[in-house]
């Protein structure tokens, strides 16, 4: 499963990028607005040349025009950018015809299998389910992840499924497990996965015993 980091923090994401393990970048306009006082368009023209893989970028148009419009000027930023598009009748349309002009799209805030259809359907390069805030109002996240994956195989569509929304490291290895192409986790939550008690407390011992060896 690829790994993307879900930030807009150009340090989080230069970071993330040096352990080795990141496969691309994902951002959203509420992301970019707690970066304040930097140019979006800069921003985001720095994160595509750090990150080695797609970046999702994100704009506010409603209207398929517009979208369109807003799409071509976002996928001009660099040869990586994938453009996120909100699951609506105006966004799908959208969706279908920048598909068409080789842009690749991203298509957001998906919260049903019948969505995610519409969407491969429509020529999504990828599509974001956000597990978390499912979760958040009683339902279970992880099994649209699976619903997802089924239709998907099901038809043999090439859209790529992006577990999002994720809150714990509970989620990315559930993601996994399920088939998932790609999870986009949090900064804080990637350094989560590196860490366990027992390998901590491993480690401790290691270095106690060794103190007692002879060079």
């Amino acid at each position: 499963m690829k790994i993307f980091i879900d930030s807009a923090n150009f340090e989080e994401i230069k970071e993330a990028v040096s352990w080795g393990i990141i496969d691309g970048a994902t951002t959203n306009p509420s992301l970019m607005a707690k970066e304040k006082g930097q140019s979006v368009l800069k921003l985001s023209a720095e994160i595509c040349k750090v990150v080695p893989g797609p970046v999702s970028l994100e704009g506010i148009a409603e209207t398929a025009n517009e979208i369109i419009e807003e799409a071509k000027k976002l996928s001009s930023i660099a040869k990586n950018v994938v453009v996120k598009i909100p699951m609506t009748i105006e966004g799908i349309k959208a969706v279908q015809k920048l598909s068409k002009l080789g842009i690749k799209t991203n298509v957001t805030l998906v919260f049903s299998a019948n969505q995610a259809l519409i969407a491969a359907k429509s020529g999504a390069a990828y599509v974001s389910p956000f597990l978390g805030r499912l979760d958040d109002i009683g339902q279970i996240g992880m099994i649209l992840i699976k619903e997802i994956k089924t239709v998907l195989d099901n038809y043999g569509f090439k859209t790529q499924i992006i577990a999002a929304s994720i809150r714990n490291p509970e989620h990315v290895k559930e993601s996994a497990l399920l088939g998932c192409h790609i999870a986009t986790v949090p900064f804080k939550i990637i350094k989560q996965l590196y860490d366990h008690a027992l390998t901590e407390k491993g480690i401790a011992t290691f270095k106690k015993d060794w103190q007692t060896l002879k060079i």
